[in-house]
């Protein structure tokens, strides 16, 4: 089963079990979809669909902050929520530990060693090495931490 169909599932199911925030949160997955394949005139494979749940987690995330400053518990709460039903369709994220092996075995590869002049080449290195299972801003900081030592 592609992920499109299993999202087509779940939102079924969803609506079958009046499970209002697991519907509305597949269906505005289920739009960006629509909306990316409508502008490109392409349809999408599971990497593409993939592609699209991270940045829609992403987004969540990066509100968060703005709502814990605003004080809205209410909307946190509720995005708390999101992000962890987008994050069932996601594969399994790598912990610090191993993006940080990744990071090191990368830089070998490559003979860096340390110096913040190297981070954009070593963070180019390692990010299609890590896509989908790891967060850049985790990397990032893995990066950083590597090239400070």
């Amino acid at each position: 089963m592609t992920l499109k169909e299993r999202l087509t599932n779940d939102f079924k199911e969803a609506m079958k079990a009046r499970d209002e925030v697991r519907k509305n949160t597949v269906n505005f997955v289920r739009a960006a979809i629509k909306q990316y394949e409508v502008d490109n005139r392409a349809e999408l494979d599971d990497e593409g669909v993939l592609a699209i749940l991270t940045k829609q987690v992403k987004m969540r995330k990066d509100a968060l902050a703005d709502f814990e400053k605003a004080g809205r518990t209410d909307l946190l709460d509720s995005y708390n929520k999101e992000i962890e039903i987008l994050m069932s369709y996601l594969p399994e994220q790598m912990s610090p530990e191993k993006i940080a092996e990744v990071v090191k075995e990368t830089a070998a590869g490559m003979g860096i060693e340390s110096g913040k002049q190297n981070m954009g080449k070593l963070m180019g290195a390692v990010m299609p090495k890590v896509k989908g299972l790891a967060d850049g801003g985790a990397v990032k900081k893995a990066v950083e931490e590597f090239l400070s030592e």
